[in-house]
């Protein structure tokens, strides 16, 4: 992840996370964020072995991602900043792609890759996370990249967290291996919107061809 206030990261994880929840009105919203690092984070580690002994992959952006433990298999479009500087969301639509934020490392490489997706999708029903709560640790999880290969992850924890309590620097702070997080909306809704969040955090375990 480039260098960046905490102030920014902040503004940034609340911002992909009210907007990826597709509450029931199925509208996003955002905050300005300043797309980088949060001080006090770890700086970036020498590429290397993930614990399982799985070599980083080249640089490559995400298009599919599967979790069978949950029967996904979907595109994955690129996030970025919308012309106005909130943090673009995926499109509310019926068949609800995930979203890589791309500011954060692509899927294998050495850090925390970001993966959005709705909860809902307002008149269309569930959202391509809709159960991303039910997954366990070791549950896999397969990215396929633009160049062919794939990054092969393992599930390590499930978190579901208030919102005013995210933990931006577990998700967004700089990790030695490749790691994965996927974030949606979860708990009660409250006024039209989702009071919590749940975040997958995984690491790298192989990786294809």
């Amino acid at each position: 992840m480039t260098p960046l206030s905490r102030r920014a990261v902040v503004a940034v994880a609340v911002a992909c996370l009210v907007a990826g929840c597709g509450g029931g009105d199925g509208e996003g919203s955002g905050s300005r964020p300043d797309v980088t690092r949060p001080s006090g984070t770890r700086a970036p580690a020498a590429a290397g072995a993930s614990d399982s002994g799985a070599r980083p992959l080249a640089r490559s952006a995400p298009v599919g991602l599967s979790i069978p433990a949950i029967g996904v298999d979907t595109p994955v479009v690129r996030l970025g900043l919308a012309p106005d500087h909130t943090v673009e969301v995926p499109p509310i639509q019926a068949d609800d792609p995930a979203g890589w934020y791309r500011y954060s490392p692509t899927p294998g490489r050495p850090g925390p890759s970001v993966i959005l997706g709705h909860v809902t999708v307002g008149a269309y029903g569930d959202g391509v996370f809709r159960h991303l709560a039910r997954l366990r640790r070791d549950d896999g999880i397969t990215v396929r990249l633009e160049n062919g290969t794939a990054a092969e992850f393992a599930v390590t924890s499930v978190r579901t967290v208030a919102k005013d309590d995210f933990p931006t620097e577990d998700v967004y702070g700089d990790t030695a291996r490749p790691e994965l997080r996927l974030i949606t909306c979860g708990g009660p809704l409250e006024d039209g919107e989702y009071r919590d969040n749940v975040i997958v955090f995984a690491a790298l375990r192989a990786t294809a061809p």
